[in-house]
């Protein structure tokens, strides 16, 4: 039998809801999706159900963005480093992806999500590259909120591999050096299109920006909770938002 996620009950209710009104919406929302593993041993469970568990939770966080209107949710779901881990959860961790997208597409595609990726995708294993590309290939029409999937991603190697892009536009002279600023920089990133991220979510109690998006968030807001990832609740998620619009953006200005 088909289950039907979308629309939640919860959603309407939630925003309606005059403690949840928000009047300053960021356009770009990154989260570290930190504290899966945490999550399943203070449960006594294997690492790899607190990894099931985060993506469940991938799909209600998702849910309360595109109900708020969010232009852009960017998720960080496995980094370079991530690699270093034990065999069985990084194949475990590979397989979700598809997992994910077996259940949910249809109904992100009614919700008019388009999905992208950024990272190195030729490293993946071929089922994962096929999961994600099939995403992003039946979705690439939609034009509600993307679901921005940071796998096999590093900021550092991003930047490496700017420079090295820059270095040879340069060296085949198709770009004069006089040329390089911000803009140029960034037309380089994964990110182009795409506009840098307005708030930082980070769950986990960790304080720390783990190699994600470096350039990108050299003016975002940052937001941490303790809360592990799969205990990350729709209202702490309205929370963050809360917390956004009472912030002072000034970019090294006056206000």
């Amino acid at each position: 039998m088909a289950i039907n996620f979308w629309p939640f009950m919860n959603k309407n209710k939630l925003i309606s809801n005059e403690d949840n009104q928000i009047n300053i919406i960021p356009n770009h929302v990154a989260i570290i999706m930190d504290g899966n593993g945490r999550w399943a041993k203070q449960r006594g469970l294997p690492r790899i159900a607190g990894h099931k568990q985060g993506m469940d939770n991938v799909k209600r966080i998702v849910e309360v963005a595109n109900a708020y209107q969010i232009k852009v949710l960017t998720l960080y779901a496995f980094s370079t480093e991530n690699w270093k881990r034990p065999d069985q959860e990084v194949k475990y961790l590979m397989k979700l992806p598809q997992e994910f997208l077996n259940v949910y597409l249809p109904d992100l595609i009614k919700e008019n999500v388009k999905i992208e990726m950024i990272g190195q995708m030729d490293q993946l294993p071929p089922h994962t590259k096929e999961a994600i590309t099939k995403a992003i290939d039946k979705t690439k029409h939609n034009t509600g909120l993307i679901l921005n999937i940071a796998m096999n991603y590093g900021s550092r190697s991003e930047i490496v591999n700017m420079v090295k892009s820059i270095a040879e536009d340069v060296h085949m002279n198709q770009l004069d050096p006089s040329q390089i600023d911000e803009q140029l920089v960034n037309n380089y990133l994964y990110t182009s299109h795409l506009p840098d991220p307005d708030l930082l979510i980070r769950t986990s109690g960790e304080i720390r920006l783990s190699n994600f998006l470096l350039w990108q968030l050299a003016y975002t807001e940052f937001w941490f909770t303790d809360a592990y990832w799969p205990a990350f609740s729709e209202k702490e998620f309205v929370e963050a938002l809360k917390a956004f619009q009472k912030r002072k953006r000034r970019y090294g200005g006056l206000e």
